[in-house]
């Protein structure tokens, strides 16, 4: 676990109430509509896709909501805050994003005597698919000030 402080970052976001399985069905058409957008307004992609989400159940048919955001370079664009957090990379196929990955940050997070925000993001840094062991995704947990 590394305690970090994410810098504010401009994006264009969608925002998709859902439940945990929906998010790889929404994802792929989201980015294509906000790449399309950001073309559309003359920005240039600037990043890797995050995904936010707030209030993230632990089972799969809870609602919550997601806001998919594209980093972009732009002017007057909304800003994804800064975010003071818990963060630690998974590496591998996303089936194990939640035990290898989300697990032992949410350990480490409880034994250091730390609170959750309620928010949590996922920087999709390498991304080749579901099942690709050269995915790499960094989990950001929200640590409640």
């Amino acid at each position: 676990m590394e305690l970090h402080i994410t810098p504010p970052l401009a994006v264009l976001s969608c925002r998709r109430r859902l439940r945990l399985p929906e998010i790889g069905l929404h994802a792929p058409r989201v980015y294509a509509d906000l790449h399309a957008r950001a073309r559309s307004r003359g920005f240039a992609a600037d990043g890797p896709p995050v995904f936010v989400a707030r209030d993230m159940p632990m089972d799969a048919q809870t609602l919550f909501d997601m806001d998919f955001c594209l980093p972009v370079k732009g002017d007057d664009l909304p800003l994804l805050p800064p975010l003071r957090c818990a963060r630690a990379i998974h590496e591998g196929p996303l089936a194990g994003l939640f035990v290898r990955g989300y697990q032992p940050l949410l350990q480490a997070i409880a034994l250091a005597g730390l609170r959750m925000s309620g928010e949590s993001r996922e920087v999709y840094h390498a991304w080749h698919g579901p099942e690709s062991p050269d995915n790499r995704i960094e989990i950001q947990i929200g640590l409640a000030a």
